[in-house]
């Protein structure tokens, strides 16, 4: 294959930067490989910008790209009724044998096609409520940056395009000029998680009250205090009862809830202050600094002391 072709779909409230962003990556690829005399395929990028043809124009042609760029938003995520007929389009291209991607918001586009039931996906975390609301037979997984599915690639963050940009590169271009690409924009090659930048954002629009409660109480003490007894008091439940129905609410345990309210804190603590890692477990309401910094590992996918070094204000 001389050439693999990338269409950048410019869909109504898609991010021109992150476009332009992408296909200056991909140029700087190309560029890399072509260098190295290696024969590795060019990449050839194009725009397309369903507002300026519209979405019946394009089903009317097949379109011959390999890979479909779905960019991220700075607006809401778009909505059904705009949505569809650009969907229809893509599930169409993918039916062709296209490989379909997104970035950030860019996953509800790509999730009205209805290719995504059953498959686990990554958006923006701040999404996280909205797309299961609106598309509950995908799986969502925000506390990673990019899932590679194959024929299907998403990716979290709104910057995360460079990340999305490396993986193809990588896949088309090989491991050595996708290194190369990152050196040359310096940022980071594929391998972050979006969890190390998310913070906690509790579930709390459930419209159960009574669960609500309890919530209140775990957020008055900063997850300190999660004995059953006294949530199920708050919440006027029955122990097993409020157990159902706060994982139903939140899709947390009551445990694992407070776990996150602590390491919220203590990643507030480890960006402002020079306190040492054992005092901050104290802090946040761990007597052992060991177990503190397993939890802390497993929720946020850092030790606190990477943590710290990589976003100390």
């Amino acid at each position: 294959m001389d050439e693999i072709r990338i269409g950048i779909v410019l869909y109504p409230g898609a991010q021109l930067s992150a476009a332009m962003g992408m296909a200056d990556l991909f140029k700087i690829a190309s560029d890399l490989a072509e260098r190295a005399g290696e024969g590795a395929p060019r990449l050839q990028v194009r725009t397309i910008d369903p507002q300026m043809n519209g979405a019946a124009e394009l089903a009317k042609g097949q379109d011959t790209s390999h890979v479909l760029i779905l960019p991220p938003s700075l607006e809401e995520p778009i909505p059904p009724v705009i949505a569809a007929p650009l969907a229809d389009w893509l599930h169409a291209c993918h039916d062709a044998g296209a490989t379909l991607a997104s970035v950030c918001g860019g996953a509800f586009l790509l999730a009205e096609t209805g290719l995504l039931a059953g498959r686990t996906v990554t958006t923006h975390w701040v999404y996280a409520d909205a797309f299961r609301a609106r598309f509950p037979d995908v799986v969502l997984d925000t506390d990673r940056l990019i899932i590679d599915g194959g024929d299907i690639l998403s990716a979290g963050g709104l910057m995360s395009w460079t990340d999305l940009g490396l993986k193809l590169v990588d896949r088309f271009l090989g491991p050595v000029v996708m290194g190369r690409t990152a050196r040359m924009m310096l940022v980071d090659p594929p391998g972050r998680e979006q969890r190390y930048y998310s913070g906690f954002a509790p579930r709390l629009t459930h419209g159960d009250a009574a669960v609500l409660k309890a919530q209140h109480v775990l957020q008055a003490n900063q997850g300190r205090d999660a004995r059953l007894a006294v949530l199920a008091k708050a919440a006027g439940l029955e122990q097993r009862t409020l157990l159902r129905r706060f994982q139903k609410a939140t899709g947390l345990t009551t445990t694992a809830y407070a776990q996150r309210l602590r390491v919220a804190k203590a990643q507030e603590l480890l960006q402002f202050n020079r306190l040492p890692i054992e005092r901050i477990a104290w802090e946040v309401g761990y007597a052992d600094a060991g177990a503190f910094r397993k939890i802390f590992h497993r929720i946020v996918g850092l030790t606190p002391g990477e943590y710290r070094l990589r976003f100390r204000a």
